[in-house]
């Protein structure tokens, strides 16, 4: 079986008729993948009319991409059109379904193998490849005419380089259909597993190249992240950018790169409620600066920065607190001990209060609800309790030091104040030592210590460090009561 605009000896296609008058011709156009992070990290989407690769390996997300980049062409009004060698119409419908997703208005041409195990099927005269190709191709190209999509996936190239064989077969096949697509004027996405070294001519061939991959820790949740090789005539953010399947598709979570964000704020100082707590800091807290608050367990250290919360809710000021260790109901009732309640605030919005597992969640969905607090909540004061539990979320320690100095720089040039917990190792008139050190990320160290005196346990504070100002240098002992 043939089709008129297809030669099966060279895998080339024969089109006499021009390109249709009404497509976009401008380079600068662009096709949105339906991903608001994705169009981020393009740049606003792909170049339209181009064949996009889209490869990682069997369960990552490539399905769930490419549905949704066609529900962002039915949005638009672009006839979407799905080729599916792989997977059935059945399992398509479900994967719809899982996300909530209508199908019908969404072209699917199915590779009918239920043909292929009946005896009148079996070749043996020709090579599989000079037959089932040809005929896979002509069902492609008649489908293509019928529909005249605008946005085309092709699930998935594994098929075609089977039917193919030969390599030099297959390229051509590629760039064929690559061609044939082009002047349909259709964004085209090729789904395909991971290639070996020795695979990578498709690379080359494509306009754009997307990898989706999985990362299996020892415990806790599989992560997923993406990068994009390469996209041809545009700027696009490099690097790894975590990203998570759930139910309504696939969230994308930007890499921050804090020199993309700066904001205009006065710098001053802002209080903790407490006179002589201020006093000691040279007059609190500078904006845009971060604060680093040490000691070891039960010296009170959230005790310290729910004093700060408190105070900047008082005076009307957003706050948002992660917690990756206390529970928020014992946030809550150590806050009504100072006599002030945060289901008030938490429901008019002006405190976000979120319990943080590391287990589940990925460096880059944090920094992204960090930023959601700051941009679009409002937040003006963010509290991390305690890196301790970030550090758990990145194995590496390194690691975990650049995704910090990016969101410290990030909050500093937004002008918000950060306050971080750090909770040492170690017990009275024992050797103290942190987990990490990023006292020289921060602006400022809050030193909070147990001693021992006239038989009791006291706790003393110190100001060890302050880029934005002088402070006290003395040691001064504080208690934690109950308000009168």
């Amino acid at each position: 079986m043939s089709h008129p605009d297809f030669h099966p000896s060279s895998g080339a296609f024969i089109r006499d008729s021009a390109p249709d008058s009404d497509l976009p011709v401008s380079s600068s156009a662009r096709a949105s993948t339906g991903i608001e992070g994705l169009d981020d990290i393009l740049g606003g989407g792909l170049p339209s009319r181009r064949l996009y690769l889209v490869q990682g390996e069997p369960g990552v997300g490539k399905t769930t991409l490419a549905l949704q980049f066609l529900f962002e062409g039915v949005r638009l009004g672009e006839a979407g059109l799905y080729i599916t060698l792989s997977e059935t119409r059945e399992e398509l419908l479900q994967v719809a379904r899982s996300h909530g997703w209508d199908l019908s208005a969404i072209s699917i041409l199915e590779m009918d193998a239920e043909g292929a195990l009946s005896p009148d099927a079996q070749n043996t005269l020709f090579h599989p490849s000079e037959v089932e190709l040809g005929e896979t191709t002509a069902k492609i190209l008649a489908e293509t005419a019928k529909v005249k999509p605008r946005r085309v996936v092709f699930d998935s190239l594994s098929e075609v380089r089977l039917l193919a064989g030969a390599g030099l077969r297959f390229r051509r096949h590629v760039l064929a259909l690559k061609q044939h697509f082009s002047q349909l004027g259709a964004t085209t996405l090729f789904l395909d597993d991971v290639v070996t070294a020795g695979e990578r001519e498709l690379q080359a061939v494509s306009h754009g190249v997307i990898t989706l991959e999985h990362i299996r820790p020892e415990y806790g949740a599989e992560r997923r992240r993406l990068f994009v090789n390469k996209v041809r005539g545009i700027h696009f953010r490099g690097g790894y950018h975590d990203f998570m399947i759930r139910e309504g598709g696939i969230a994308v979570f930007p890499r921050l790169v804090a020199a993309e964000h700066f904001g205009d704020f006065q710098r001053e100082m802002v209080s903790s409620g407490l006179d002589s707590l201020d006093a000691l800091c040279g007059g609190g807290l500078s904006r845009g600066t971060s604060t680093l608050v040490m000691g070891e367990v039960g010296v009170g250290k959230t005790t310290l920065v729910l004093q700060y919360l408190v105070a900047a809710l008082k005076r009307g000021e957003g706050v948002a607190m992660f917690a990756f260790e206390e529970g928020l109901e014992l946030l809550v009732e150590r806050a009504l001990k100072m006599n002030v309640d945060l289901g008030t605030f938490r429901q008019n919005g002006q405190l976000i209060l979120q319990q943080i597992d590391p287990a589940e969640l990925a460096p880059g969905e944090f920094a992204h609800r960090v930023r959601d607090a700051v941009e679009n909540k409002g937040a003006k004061i963010i509290i991390i309790d305690s890196l301790s539990g970030y550090l758990y979320a990145m194995p590496e320690e390194r690691h975990l030091i650049l995704h910090m100095h990016e969101l410290l720089t990030y909050l500093n040039q937004l002008g918000v104040v950060t306050i971080l917990v750090s909770a040492q190792n170690g017990l009275v008139g024992s050797q103290i030592k942190s987990p990490i050190d990023l006292s020289y990320l921060t602006d400022a160290v809050l030193l909070l210590r147990h001693f021992e005196a006239s038989g009791v346990v006291r706790q003393a504070i110190s100001m060890i460090k302050k880029r934005s100002g002088g402070h006290q240098r003395t040691i001064r002992e504080f208690l934690i009561r109950p308000l009168s």
